[in-house]
């Protein structure tokens, strides 16, 4: 049996969204030059590769015990960063991952609903908090909700499906190979928004705003840096994290996991001035409160 080491699951976790909140400010840089679904088609291609090479040096089992639950769980997964890289094109990063972290929300709500679960006054009071935190996060300065700021919270719900199917359909199951599903599915998401904008080309709006519109955009060498450090930053954090997991309490290191708005929205201002109201920053406040609760009450 592994042993605990609550220091160094710490380590680990922390540094898997340190590198995730660097990674993923990147988007900026290609999202008025590229393509949301290229994005996905290219870096599936690096990762994928990639992931199978490390499980053949021994850091990994490149075989799934069950196949088929295993692509279950990462569409909803991969569904909920498709949309999740689609808003960081549009939206400050700091209230797409605060929205995708509504997660443990929605893992509470469904588990008493479709899993018979029960659940006590503090899980239920950290759930009205969450979604009123989501709330402030996603409504505009203006005091206007349009859809688009509904979409991170979409990701939300996926994403905890995915952690739902985490726990119920893959105990057992290898990082590598989860990884690789991941990939698969987000590759294959964008070879399909690739070829049918191909066929069906919408006029794309310009820069940022046409993001998720364009199909295929000839890569430049920004383009392909940009892919290949995603790949590899998306790797290095899951398997950071995943080792966190193997050596920490998992309701601590899904506390820990929240450390990854902190950062994004750190390098967000830092790399391009983005910075968010105090209506957002108190919803932010809310979400990780709520999302503590959950976990420390889960135990």
């Amino acid at each position: 049996m592994q042993s605990t080491n609550s220091t160094l699951s710490t380590l680990c976790t922390l540094s898997g969204m340190f590198v995730l909140g660097v990674s993923d400010n990147l988007i900026v840089l290609v999202s008025e030059i590229s393509s949301l679904w290229l994005f996905h088609a290219a870096r599936s291609a690096v990762a994928m590769p990639l992931i199978f090479v490390l499980t053949l040096l021994g850091l990994g089992v490149f075989r799934a015990h069950r196949p088929a639950m295993v692509l279950a769980r990462n569409f909803f997964t991969a569904t909920a960063l498709l949309i999740y890289f689609g808003c960081l094109a549009v939206l400050p990063i700091g209230v797409v991952v605060a929205g995708l972290f509504t997660a443990p929300i929605f893992v509470l709500v469904f588990s008493v609903l479709f899993r018979g679960q029960q659940v006590g006054l503090w899980r239920w009071l950290a759930v009205g908090i969450g979604f009123c935190g989501a709330l402030l996060v996603v409504w505009p300065q203006d005091g206007g909700l349009t859809w688009l700021s509904l979409f991170p919270i979409v990701a939300g719900v996926f994403y905890a499906i995915g952690a739902i199917g985490t726990r119920a359909w893959c105990e057992g199951e290898d990082a590598f190979v989860m990884a690789f599903a991941y990939f698969l599915i987000l590759g294959i998401y964008g070879a399909i928004g690739v070829a049918v904008l191909a066929v069906f080309p919408l006029d794309a709006a310009p820069l940022a705003d046409g993001w998720m519109q364009r199909g295929y955009v000839a890569p430049n060498l920004t383009v392909a840096w940009v892919v290949v450090a995603q790949a590899v930053g998306s790797i290095i954090g899951v398997v950071l994290l995943t080792r966190g997991y193997q050596l920490g309490e998992a309701s601590y290191v899904a506390i820990n996991e929240y450390s990854l708005i902190v950062f994004a929205s750190f390098f967000a201002w830092l790399m391009w001035g983005q910075t968010l109201g105090l209506v957002a920053l108190i919803g932010i406040a809310m979400i990780i409160a709520s999302g503590s609760i959950i976990a420390l009450r889960s135990k």
